[in-house]
C-alpha cells in the first residue's frame, strides 16, 4: 500500500512540477516577438480584420437589401400621373400627335 502511495505520489508530482514552472514568469521576455501569439499583429492580423469587416459588411448589407425587398414586394408601381393625363387628353382628341411627342420628352 505504501508503495502505491509513493507511486501516486510521484505520478502527481510530474503532472503538477511542468504546471508551477509555466505559471512561473519567463525570465526572458522581451516583447511581442516572444508572446505566443506575435504574428497576430502582423500580416496576418491586419488581413483577419480586414476580412472580418467585409465579411459583416456583406452579411449586413444583405440583411438591409432583403427587407427592403421584402418590404416592396407588397406595393403595387404607380403609373406616372401626369403621363397618364397626357395620354388621356391625346385619346380624346385634344391634343395632336407632335404636341403628345413634345410633352411626353417633357415629363422624361
Amino acid at each position: 500500500m505504501r508503495r502505491l502511495g509513493q507511486g501516486l505520489m510521484a505520478v502527481a508530482a510530474g503532472w503538477l512540477v511542468p504546471g508551477v514552472a509555466a505559471a512561473q514568469g519567463r525570465s526572458d521576455w522581451s516583447g511581442w516577438e516572444t508572446h505566443p501569439m506575435w504574428w497576430m499583429w502582423g500580416t496576418w492580423g491586419i488581413g483577419m480584420m480586414l476580412f472580418m469587416l467585409v465579411f459583416w459588411g456583406l452579411v449586413i448589407a444583405a440583411i438591409v437589401l432583403g427587407i427592403r425587398w421584402l418590404v416592396s414586394q407588397g406595393k403595387e408601381s404607380r403609373p406616372d400621373a401626369a403621363l397618364e393625363i397626357l395620354r388621356q387628353r391625346y385619346a380624346r382628341g385634344e391634343i395632336n400627335r407632335e404636341e403628345f411627342e413634345a410633352k411626353r420628352r417633357d415629363l422624361g
